[in-house]
C-alpha cells in the first residue's frame, strides 16, 4: 500500500456551490419545478457529506465503498469524496516512553532496561492498512527491538575493546533507531531518535555486581597503577646512569627498584630512611 493524493477541492468554494444548489432548488421548489429543485438539492447534500477538515500536521485516509481513494495533507476545511470513511492520521512528532524490561545481556547477567522512541507517521496509508492500530504497533516492536539489542551487548566492561550499554550510549542508540527503524517501516513510521532512559542490573544482583564492578575496577586501575611504576623506575634508572650521577651495580639497582615501586605502588605515603652512616665509623 502506498499513499497516493485524494481528490479534494476548496471547502470554500465547495461551501458557496451548496449555498447556491440550496437556494436555487429551494427557488425552483417554490416556483413547482419540483424534479430541478430535488435535483439541485440532493447535489447540496452530497457535497455537504464530502465536507472535512484537516487539521495543521495531520492527514486524512479517504475510503470509499471499502476502497482506498487516498490521502488528503492540506489543512484546512475542504470537500472530498461525497459518502466516504475518513480517517484521521496525526502526523505530528510523538514519544513512546518503555516499560522497564528485565532482559539478560550478552554475559547472562539480568539487567533492567527503558528507552524512549521518538517517531512520527510519514505514510498514512501504511499506517491504517498494512498494521492493525499503529500505535500499539510501535509500542510491541519498541520493547522487542530493546531487548534484541540488549541481549547483544554487556551491561559494562573495563576494558577498551569493546562496546558496553553503560559505556556507549550513542552507538547502543544509534543500533537501537537502526534496528526499530527496520521493524516499523512497515507500518509507515519513521523512528527519529531512540534512546535509553534507564539501565540498572536486577535487583537480586545488584548488590552482587556491584561489589564485582568494585573488584575488576581494583584490578584494572593496580594493572595500569604497576604498567606506569615499572616505566617510571626504568627512566629513573636510564636517567641516573646516562648523566653518570652514580654508578650502580646489580644489588644496588635491585634495591632502587625495589624503594621507587614501592614507592610509587604503596596505597599510603612511604616515609624515607635516610643512612647517615654507622654509629661507630
Amino acid at each position: 500500500m502506498e499513499e497516493r493524493k485524494a481528490w479534494s477541492i476548496s471547502g470554500i468554494l465547495g461551501i458557496g456551490l451548496i449555498v447556491v444548489f440550496l437556494a436555487i432548488g429551494a427557488f425552483c421548489i417554490f416556483q413547482s419545478q419540483l424534479i430541478l429543485g430535488i435535483v439541485l438539492i440532493i447535489m447540496a447534500v452530497v457535497l455537504i457529506s464530502g465536507i472535512t477538515i484537516v487539521q495543521p500536521n495531520q492527514s486524512v485516509v479517504v475510503i470509499f465503498l471499502g476502497k482506498y481513494m487516498g490521502t488528503v495533507r492540506q489543512e484546512g476545511i475542504l470537500i472530498t469524496v461525497p459518502f466516504s470513511v475518513r480517517r484521521t492520521i496525526s502526523l505530528r512528532v510523538r514519544n513512546f516512553n518503555s516499560n522497564r524490561l528485565k532482559v539478560n545481556d550478552v554475559n547472562g547477567n539480568p539487567i533492567e532496561i527503558a528507552a524512549v522512541v521518538v517517531f512520527k507517521v510519514v505514510d498514512a496509508a501504511k499506517a491504517v492498512f498494512d498494521v492493525d492500530q499503529y500505535e500499539q504497533f510501535v509500542e510491541i516492536q519498541s520493547e522487542t527491538a530493546i531487548r534484541a539489542v540488549a541481549t547483544t551487548y554487556p551491561y559494562d566492561s573495563f576494558t577498551n575493546d569493546e562496546l558496553t550499554l553503560r559505556g556507549n550510549a550513542d552507538e547502543v542508540s544509534d543500533e537501537l533507531t537502526t534496528e526499530l527503524q527496520e521493524r516499523l517501516k512497515v507500518a509507515g513510521v519513521e523512528v527519529i531518535e531512540a534512546r535509553l532512559t534507564h539501565l540498572a542490573y536486577s535487583t537480586e544482583i545488584a548488590q552482587a555486581m556491584l561489589q564485582r564492578q568494585q573488584a575488576s575496577a581494583i584490578i584494572s586501575a593496580r594493572e595500569q597503577i604497576v604498567q606506569g611504576a615499572v616505566g617510571m623506575a626504568q627512566d629513573a634508572i636510564a636517567r641516573l646512569e646516562t648523566d653518570n650521577i652514580v654508578e650502580l651495580d646489580d644489588e644496588r639497582r635491585v634495591a632502587l627498584i625495589n624503594n621507587l615501586l614501592v614507592a610509587i605502588v604503596s596505597d599510603q605515603g612511604t616515609q624515607p630512611v635516610i643512612n647517615t652512616g654507622s654509629l661507630y665509623q
